[in-house]
């Protein structure tokens, strides 16, 4: 009988605190997946760039201060505002390139760049992963993800303020790995959906 009783006092403590955590979809941090298809236009950044996507050093999501809070809020402010938003047609004359963009570019253009800046200020590679997501109009976006502490955060060119994955309205569908620059993983928990890729 004592047995029984302990059995069900147990298991209301587990029912409680399963009930009292976050939906998944919801979490601090997403949950990533396998290895999945890195995107075209990464994959050719990859060829120019070959230094910037081998392996990370996996370092522990950053613990932020402060200093850390501002540096990433005046980092994508001022890119967002520095860059003229521009498709890559319009700049490169293709329809798909990623790049460092100088004066104008596109989503991931911004995204680079913010992730460039941000590793020059001291933050490490694992932590600063651009991610592809969907727009609730279906169009494909990219956008810069940094892993903290308290959750994954975005940097976003559509949106000044930085915040926090699952209160940005997108689809996430997959991002770089931390350990290894060059290649992507799924997003389990982001809502859904497939981009157009190479392996």
């Amino acid at each position: 009988m004592r047995l029984k009783g302990l059995f069900l006092a147990f298991a209301a403590i587990v029912a409680m605190s399963t009930s009292a955590m976050p939906a998944s979809q919801e979490g601090p941090s997403m949950v990533t997946g396998s290895v999945t298809s890195q995107p075209i236009g990464h994959y050719d950044f990859c060829q120019r760039y070959r230094n910037e996507c081998g392996p990370n050093r996996d370092l522990m999501p950053v613990k932020m201060t402060a200093d850390n809070w501002a540096t990433v809020n005046q980092v994508n402010r001022n890119v967002n505002k520095t860059i003229t938003p521009a498709t890559d047609m319009e700049v490169y004359g293709v329809e798909e390139y990623w790049a460092y963009p100088v004066t104008a570019g596109d989503c991931e253009d911004f995204a680079l760049l913010k992730r460039r800046i941000l590793i020059q200020r001291g933050f490490a590679p694992s932590n600063l992963l651009m991610t592809v997501v969907r727009k609730p109009d279906g169009e494909g976006h990219a956008i810069l993800t940094l892993r903290t502490a308290q959750g994954d955060y975005e940097l976003d060119n559509l949106e000044d303020d930085v915040k926090i994955w699952y209160q940005t309205p997108y689809s996430y569908i997959k991002r770089q790995a931390s350990y290894n620059a060059g290649r992507w993983v799924t997003i389990e928990n982001g809502r859904d959906l497939v981009v157009g890729a190479v392996k």
